[in-house]
């Protein structure tokens, strides 16, 4: 596959570039004269970036509504809270069969350009996904609610995994007190990833590998986030949204809410949706760079804004393609007679989004009937249109 006169979201580049067994072959900024029977793709007004990685979600939630109506202390008063005051929506959500939770997880991340998602919970039972889901760690799901933590993270067994954990999400001094305790009790020095860190030092930051900023679920549920200015001096920011427990399915309007907090300067909001996640979690992908996995969006350019302003304007209505491995997962239907003979044979659903068109792959016709039956009045941000085999 080529992609033609494509321009790189962060440098502005006008760049071509070849994917050959599911790698970046090539990327250059000359053009690529390629005579064999391989797909080529032409674009005009058109950036490119890696496959969004998100980093923290919990992909079988996403069908719940955000749960809670005032600020809290930390996250234990909130667990308390929503099991009291909306046990009947949980309950009803939790009918919905885990397969059926877990494939609109992945579509919902699919939908907005996120071809790498960290999952966190109990390890998932869904073959060939369409992004990559990545499993490769130890995940406790915080100090108040995972039962024999400390034995858990002192396992020698699972020393050479990273320790992923909710640590530090509430405003009290019980959430700072939590952190220390994480701290004192990693007798392996195993590698820690803390996620949201709300209430976090810089002193503390540094005994992490990493910290995930959820900002939108610590407004929601704290009215406050991570120091984030702060912790970026001392440990790598990745970037995640939660799920809609505490937070929206579209990861772009978490991105525009990050952005507008200053915390980050664009290029580190930036790193923190690629890069920087990649090196953490030690995946080939978030460059677009030969050798790297072909995790692939293009998007529409806004007319007036380009490099990392167009970017940060994307919404899920603007991408135009969404490439996983080299395997293409979403594609506007103004690419449909460039890319029909190539997807022959494939299943692919015609979606509305918005005001666009736009196929992704699978049948998601029937996984949102079958998710209807179980919860008839469930509002889904996209309309199925037709489920055809291309």
């Amino acid at each position: 596959m080529i992609l033609h006169r494509v321009k790189m979201a962060d440098t502005g580049q006008l760049v071509n570039v070849r994917i050959s067994d599911g790698k970046i072959d090539k990327i250059t900024l000359t053009a690529i004269t390629d005579t064999s029977n391989i797909l080529q793709l032409h674009f005009d007004g058109a950036i490119i970036f890696p496959g969004l990685i998100n980093s923290h979600d919990h992909l079988d939630f996403n069908l719940f509504p955000q749960l809670g109506n005032r600020t809290y202390k930390n996250y234990t008063e909130w667990g308390v809270y929503i099991h009291k005051h909306y046990k009947q929506e949980i309950t009803v959500v939790l009918k919905v069969p885990e397969r059926l939770r877990l494939l609109w997880g992945i579509y919902k991340n699919l939908l907005c350009g996120v071809t790498t998602v960290v999952n966190h919970g109990k390890r998932l039972a869904i073959s060939n996904p369409l992004v990559t889901v990545y499993e490769d760690t130890q995940d406790l799901h915080s100090a108040a609610f995972e039962k024999a933590w400390k034995l858990k993270m002192n396992n020698p067994l699972k020393k050479k995994l990273p320790v992923v954990i909710h640590t530090g999400e509430g405003t009290d001094e019980a959430a700072v007190k939590e952190i220390d305790q994480l701290i004192y009790w990693n007798k392996l020095h195993r590698n820690l990833v803390g996620i949201h860190a709300v209430a976090m030092t810089e002193k503390q930051s540094a005994y992490f590998n990493g910290i995930v900023w959820c900002p939108e679920s610590n407004y929601f549920l704290l009215n406050k986030t991570a120091p984030i200015s702060q912790l970026k001096l001392h440990t790598s920011i990745l970037f995640g949204t939660d799920s809609t427990l505490t937070s929206n399915w579209n990861i772009w309007d978490h991105i525009t809410m990050a952005r507008k907090t200053g915390l980050l300067n664009d290029n580190e909001l930036y790193r923190s949706l690629n890069a920087n996640a990649a090196k953490v979690w030690n995946l080939n992908t978030g460059e677009l760079t030969t050798g790297k996995n072909a995790d692939i969006v293009i998007a529409g350019e806004k007319p007036g804004v380009t490099n990392l302003d167009a970017f940060y304007k994307i919404a899920p209505v603007d991408l135009l393609l969404v490439v996983h491995k080299g395997n293409i997962r979403l594609f506007d239907q103004g690419l449909l007679t460039q890319l029909a003979h190539y997807l022959k044979g494939r299943h692919f659903s015609l979606i509305k989004i918005d005001d666009a068109f736009k196929y992704i792959e699978g049948n998601v016709d029937e996984l949102i009937e079958l998710i209807k039956s179980y919860l008839p009045d469930f509002i889904f941000p996209i309309e199925v249109i037709d489920h055809q085999i291309l």
